[in-house]
C-alpha cells in the first residue's frame, strides 16, 4: 500500500501548519523557480507517493440559468454562450454516467449543479443519486451553491464524502469577480460542510486577471481554515466567449505551476488538483505540476461545459510518465 493511503488529509500530513501569513505565502511565490519546486516536491513525497494521481469525473447534473454573475462562468443566465438551461438530470442517467466514469478508470464522482443555493427538494434529489453512485463503489463529490447546515446534514446522511465550493480567488479582487454572493457566504457554506463531516473540496481560479499578490491572498486564506481542504482544485481560466473574462490574458504557464508549488507547500496534505484549463496545456506544462506536487486530475472530455483532454491523451501522458491512477 502507498504512502498517499496513509494520509489523513489537512490532519496528519508533515509539516501542516495553519498560521500561513500572507508574508509567508508571498515568499514562497518569490523563491528562485528550481528552489520552489525542490521545495514543493519534497513536501509531496513526504506525504503521498509521487507517481500516483487521482483520477475524478466531473458531470453537470444540472446545466445552465444560474443567477449568479461569476465573470467566468458560462452557466451565468444572464451571459450569452450558448449554454442552455436544463433540468436535473434523472438518476438513472445520472448513473450510467458514474458506471462509465468507473470503467474508465475513476475513483471519484464529482456532480455539480448550477444552482444559487439547492431547494431542499434538490437536495433529495441528489441524495439518491449520491447513495447511488457510493454502491458502485465510487467516492462522492457534489458542487451545488450554498448550503445551510441542515442541507449540509443531510448530504451527510447520504454518504456524500466530499463538497466542492471554492473560493475562487483573494479577498480583494473576489469583488472584482462575484458580485452576487460575498466572501463570507462562501466561507461559511464551508463551515456548514465542514462541521457536517464532509470533506472539503476548496481551491481556486487563477488567469482572471489577478496579480500575484491575489494568488498569495488565495492561498494564504485557504491555508489558513482551521482544517485544510481535503482537495483543493487550482484552475486555469478557460476564457469563454460571452463571458466578461472572454479577452481575459493568458496566463504565463510557469506562473500556473507556482501557484500549485505554493498551494502544495502550504497545504501538504491536500489532494492538490490539476483542473480546469488543461485542454490548452503542453504535456510539460502538466507534467511540470505533477512535479510541483498536484496529484489528481479531471477525467473525461467535458469539465461541467468546457473541454477537457480526451481519456486516452491523459493515459498517454501518465503512461510517458511513469504514473499510475491512484486507487
Amino acid at each position: 500500500m502507498s504512502l498517499s493511503h496513509h494520509v489523513s488529509a489537512g490532519v496528519m500530513a508533515a509539516g501542516a501548519r495553519h498560521d500561513w501569513t500572507r508574508e509567508d505565502v508571498r515568499a514562497l511565490f518569490a523563491l528562485p523557480f528550481p528552489e520552489l519546486m525542490f521545495r514543493a516536491a519534497s513536501v509531496h513525497r513526504e506525504n503521498f507517493d509521487p507517481t500516483e494521481v487521482q483520477i475524478s469525473t466531473l458531470l453537470s447534473i444540472k446545466t445552465g440559468g444560474c443567477p449568479e454573475d461569476c465573470a467566468y462562468c458560462p452557466q451565468a443566465a444572464r451571459y450569452d454562450t450558448g449554454v442552455k438551461a436544463e433540468k436535473l438530470m434523472a438518476l438513472d442517467a445520472v448513473l450510467a454516467e458514474a458506471r462509465a466514469a468507473k470503467e474508465s478508470g475513476a475513483s471519484r464522482f464529482c456532480m455539480g449543479a448550477a444552482w444559487r443555493s439547492p431547494k431542499d427538494r434538490d437536495i433529495e434529489n441528489v441524495c439518491a443519486m449520491v447513495e447511488g453512485v457510493r454502491a458502485l463503489g465510487l467516492e462522492t463529490c457534489a458542487t451545488l451553491g450554498m448550503l445551510s447546515g441542515d442541507q449540509a446534514r443531510r448530504l451527510k446522511q447520504s454518504g456524500l464524502d466530499y463538497y466542492n465550493h471554492n473560493l475562487d480567488t483573494s479577498p480583494e479582487f473576489y469583488g472584482a469577480v462575484i458580485t452576487t454572493r460575498t466572501y463570507d457566504d462562501r466561507l461559511d457554506t464551508l463551515a456548514h460542510v465542514r462541521d457536517a463531516g464532509i470533506n472539503v473540496c476548496c481551491g481556486g481560479i487563477v488567469g482572471m486577471g489577478e496579480g500575484v499578490e491575489d494568488r498569495v491572498g488565495m492561498i494564504a486564506t485557504l491555508a489558513g481554515l482551521p482544517v485544510h481542504p481535503e482537495s483543493v482544485p487550482i484552475n486555469m481560466l478557460v476564457a469563454v466567449e460571452g463571458t466578461p473574462l472572454a479577452a481575459s490574458a493568458k496566463l504565463d504557464p510557469l506562473d500556473f505551476v507556482r501557484t500549485i508549488a505554493v498551494a502544495r507547500i502550504c497545504m501538504p496534505g491536500s489532494v492538490v488538483r490539476l483542473s480546469a484549463g488543461r485542454e490548452d496545456m503542453s504535456a510539460e506544462t502538466q507534467a511540470l505540476c505533477f512535479l510541483a506536487g498536484a496529484n489528481s486530475i479531471f477525467y473525461g472530455p467535458k469539465l461541467l461545459t468546457t473541454p477537457n483532454p480526451g481519456r486516452d491523451r491523459d493515459m498517454a501522458l501518465l503512461d510517458n510518465l511513469g504514473m499510475r491512477p491512484m486507487a
